[in-house]
């Protein structure tokens, strides 16, 4: 097998161009299905460092589901009642987080900034791995005592003090057309958080809320946390059958989690890299097609060749190998050629494109790489078998 590759070296070398043309489908089909699995993966990288790394063991449960009509059905107030009935009733629940959501609008000096700031109880920010750029979070006091204190985004903090120095400086805040003094106690860093904005959000604690705005509310939204991120996706399905049965009707509430959001946003990226890499991978059935071609008219180029080896003693299955293992070598160059080819143009689309982190699927490679080879070897077997069955007499007329 070795003395049959190194002859099919010499005869490529013999014909150059007809090599060159039959490598050409075999590259292009290797280098699309790299190229697409690649892109593919850089996509799916960027969306999973959208999100970030912090609240994956998160479920967010929120009111304004879409509701089966159902007479018998009762509205869920997420009350302290709800919250210990949570911890009773659904398992793998670690802590649970209420918040609510108002509009602010927020002056300072000259300048206001209007968003949306969110209530908060203390401890989530740090749950949430929101990490600081200056101040501190709040503390246990602030919510108990209903302190009217802030934590800001990176936008708000840049709009608001441009020279810098947000913290300890106070800011006038109109909510439901009542003005209130704060002060900012925080300035959030600027990263991926999921669900929770680090760049135009506006954070108060949730006792203030309580006190100053909308005496003993129930939660906008309950952030419940898993024991683990691994039983997230059954943590959806748990609360989900609680919230259906409690209300008597299904789709009462929103109930989702980014792990799930995560793992669904890899499944569809999955399935149409799948089906683009299909479609590349048609191109190398084609240069399959070219190969056997090009196979044809080498074996009746060289049947006087044939005809003196199996004069002098070759076997069928020799002639056969021979021809085998030379359509084999062409797709294996091709697939070599095909997955550098692959590699250097996901690297330029990629450095072109700044913003999608390099990503390559080497087990797209080896897969792109084996059927390349299965290609020559499928497309070469008839003609290596035709050439084994030629008559050593009839050949070297």
């Amino acid at each position: 097998m070795l003395e049959d590759f190194i002859d099919s070296l010499r005869n490529f070398s013999r014909s150059k161009t007809r090599t060159v043309l039959s490598l050409l489908g075999v590259i292009i089909g290797v280098a699309s299905v790299i190229i697409i699995t690649s892109l593919g993966a850089s996509s799916t990288k960027n969306i999973q460092a959208q999100f970030g790394s912090s609240g994956l063991d998160l479920v967010s449960v929120s009111g304004g589901g879409w509701m089966r009509r159902n007479r018998d059905a009762v509205s869920i107030n997420f009350d302290e009642a709800l919250r210990a009935d949570l911890f009773n009733r659904v398992p793998n629940i670690k802590k649970i987080w209420y918040k609510n959501s108002t509009s602010f609008a927020i002056s300072y000096g000259d300048t206001t900034v209007t968003s949306n700031a969110t209530a908060i109880e203390p401890g989530y920010l740090e749950m949430y791995k929101l990490e600081l750029d200056t101040g501190e979070y709040f503390s246990v006091t602030d919510e108990f005592a209903g302190n009217q204190k802030m934590i800001i985004g990176s936008e708000v903090a840049s709009s608001l003090f441009p020279d810098g120095d947000a913290v300890g400086k106070g800011v006038v805040v109109v909510a439901s057309k009542v003005p209130f003094a704060f002060t900012v106690a925080g300035v959030l860093k600027k990263q991926s958080a999921g669900m929770e904005d680090t760049t135009t959000g506006i954070y108060i604690p949730r006792g203030f809320y309580a006190k100053k705005i909308k005496p003993n509310p129930t939660a906008d939204t309950i952030m419940v946390q898993a024991t683990d991120t691994s039983h997230c996706a059954q943590l959806v399905t748990d609360l989900t059958s609680y919230m259906t049965e409690k209300s008597g009707t299904e789709g009462s509430v929103n109930i989702m989690s980014m792990q799930t959001m995560i793992d669904e946003v890899n499944k569809v990226m999955g399935t149409l890299s799948l089906m683009l890499s299909g479609i590349a991978a048609i191109s190398l059935l084609v240069g399959g097609i070219g190969i056997m071609n090009i196979m044809i008219v080498t074996v009746t180029e060289r049947r006087q060749e044939i005809g003196i080896r199996k004069a002098l003693g070759a076997s069928p299955f020799a002639i056969c190998r021979q021809f085998l293992v030379e359509s084999a070598s062409i797709t294996l160059f091709g697939g070599i050629l095909g997955i550098v080819l692959g590699i250097a143009l996901s690297l330029a689309i990629e450095y072109v494109a700044k913003d999608l982190p390099y990503a390559i699927k080497f087990s797209s490679c080896v897969t792109a790489f084996l059927f390349s080879v299965f290609v020559g070897i499928f497309f070469g077997l008839s003609p290596a078998v035709k050439a084994s069955k030629l008559d050593p007499v009839e050949a070297l007329q």
